[in-house]
């Protein structure tokens, strides 16, 4: 096989695990893990329960691939603009009100408890969205958090933990509530104050 035709053959084959994703998405958002089917993921798709094989050697395995993709659509947001001249105030702001926006929101929430309801069946599920997701994240923060320590905006003793306390100076008042549907959905300008809050907290705390 020529390079091109590789690289076609590459590209046809992201494509289709990607249309795979999507379908499995919607399949498990609407049905629940464990009463999805492969069968109905494939109808979705419109393929084969033998397509889906050919990419996911398991429902289980579909699911985690699923959740890795949408823990890293989750991450690409809140990064995107984050860059190592960023002043501290502002790349907080940044960080706080794409966290927020996206982690809050209806959509995330509905992955959140399916995933969720599953780690206890399935421990291998919560720790594949915890790494992906949550740890993943922090430590991305944290490597921010050092560098803005390396310039003297920051005095840090742990940057992992620092960045821990600033995630949850930003969601702790509100995630319960969203998680049992208690409030709905932030307005810009409630993610605004609550971000806001969550800086002027942590840098009066870790400002040399």
């Amino acid at each position: 096989m020529s390079e091109i035709a590789e690289v076609v053959s590459r590209r046809d084959r992201d494509a289709r695990r990607g249309a795979i994703l999507d379908a499995a998405e919607k399949v498990f958002l609407e049905e629940g893990f464990a009463a999805a089917s492969m069968s109905a993921i494939a109808a979705r798709v419109g393929g084969s329960k033998g397509t889906l094989y050919n990419y996911f050697k398991s429902k289980e395995a579909l699911f985690e691939a699923y959740v890795q993709r949408h823990c890293a659509w989750q991450q690409e947001a809140m990064f995107a603009l984050l860059t190592p001249e960023s002043g501290i105030r502002d790349a907080l702001m940044h960080f706080g009100r794409s966290y927020l926006s996206s982690v809050l929101s209806e959509f995330s929430l509905r992955n959140f408890r399916l995933v969720v309801a599953e780690a206890p069946r399935a421990p291998e599920i919560g720790q594949a969205f915890y790494q992906a997701g949550p740890l993943s994240g922090v430590a991305r923060l944290a490597a921010h958090l050092e560098q803005s320590a390396g310039k003297g905006q920051l005095s840090l003793d742990d940057p992992m933990s620092a960045a821990h306390q600033f995630i949850g100076l930003c969601q702790n008042r509100l995630m319960k509530a969203r998680l049992c549907n208690a409030v709905p959905e932030l307005t810009a300008a409630e993610i605004e104050s609550e971000v806001t809050a969550a800086v002027a907290t942590f840098l009066r705390a870790f400002r040399p």
